[in-house]
Order: structure tokens, then C-alpha cells, then sequence
């Protein structure tokens, strides 16, 4: 089987997940507004969710897209991505720029961007503009950012951002919320 090739399995995670928090697939559909032939044609990789399908149910089962898609893929220790490796090609179109299950993610975001949802996450996160532009609300006040930009975000900063114009492109990438990050120690 060629490596570049692979499907990423997100079924698999969904499962795990759900079985962890000892929910059922009832329990997941009533949260997430999908019904439960479709969720179980997700959990086994008969069917694939769109990235607001999969935010759904992410939220249903108290994580995130990210961590869902880094739970599908077994970690590598090298990896690459290319630019038509695209899993999911709808608008907005999100893609993994880091496969499988590692201390850092990495997104690219494309087009339009929901702009009611309100992240917070527990380790820092940077924000690239490729193209276009986006305002980001954090910590009550707004930043308008343009091509070239970034916004560092420090762990617990609870923000939301959207994409002002329509071929907007932005790379976020964060420590995964798995990993523990430590301030150093100032006295030292």
C-alpha cells in the first residue's frame, strides 16, 4: 500500500472516544443533531464527515476536529503532506497539515470560517495569514489581520476569528491540548 495514499480513519477515533466517555451512539446523536445510522457509518469508515459534520460531533464528545483527526492516523516520525492530500474539499475547506497523533497540529483554512464559534485551548496557538484577511476577537478587543501576519495566542485565551475576505487562507498551528506545557521557572 503506498504511504501517500492512506485514508485517514476518523471512524476509529470517533469510536474510541465515544466508548471512553461510556456514551452511546443514541447519546452522541441527540448532542450532536446527526442521526445514528449516519454516526455509525462514520464509526465504521462507511461514510466520511464533512469538517461541520465532524465539529458536531467533536463537540458531542467534548474534544475538538484536531484531536479527533490526530487520534485517526498512527503518529509517523516523518511525514509529508501534500498540497492535494486534501481529506475534505468542501467549503470552508480545513486541512491536517500533521498527521497521526503528535504534540503539535497543524490546520490550513480556506475560505469562509464560522465565526460564532469561540475556541479556547489549552496550549499556545499561532495564526499565520497566507492570503486574504481575518479579524480575530481576543481577550475583548479585535485584531484585523492581512496577508503575512501572525497572532501568537497564549494557552487559556478564549478567542474567535473569521475570514474577511473569500479567498482568505490560514495556517494555525498549536500544541496539541494532550501535551502538558510548563512555564519555565523565572528564578532560575
Amino acid at each position: 500500500m503506498d504511504e501517500n495514499k492512506e485514508t485517514l480513519r476518523v471512524g476509529a477515533a470517533v469510536r474510541r472516544r465515544r466508548r471512553a466517555l461510556e456514551l452511546t451512539l443514541a447519546v452522541v446523536a441527540e448532542r450532536s443533531g446527526l442521526s445514528v445510522p449516519f454516526l455509525s457509518q462514520v464509526e465504521n469508515e462507511r461514510a466520511r464527515p464533512s469538517m461541520r459534520s465532524l465539529q458536531r460531533v467533536a463537540d458531542a464528545l467534548h474534544t475538538t476536529c484536531v484531536e479527533l483527526l490526530a487520534a485517526a492516523d498512527p503518529a509517523r516520525s516523518v511525514d509529508v503532506v501534500r498540497a492535494d492530500d486534501s481529506e475534505f474539499t468542501h467549503e470552508p475547506r480545513v486541512r491536517p497539515l500533521v498527521r497521526g497523533h503528535h504534540q503539535l497540529h497543524a490546520m490550513e483554512f480556506s475560505g469562509d470560517h464560522d465565526a460564532g464559534r469561540e475556541f479556547q485551548h489549552r496550549n499556545d496557538e499561532l495564526m499565520y495569514v497566507a492570503d486574504g484577511a481575518v479579524e480575530v476577537e481576543a481577550e475583548g478587543r479585535a485584531y484585523r489581520l492581512g496577508r503575512g501576519d501572525t497572532l501568537h495566542l497564549t494557552g487559556g485565551v478564549r478567542h474567535r476569528w473569521r475570514a474577511t475576505d473569500a479567498d482568505t487562507r490560514v495556517l494555525i498551528v498549536a500544541v496539541a491540548d494532550h501535551i502538558e506545557a510548563v512555564e519555565d521557572d523565572p528564578r532560575r
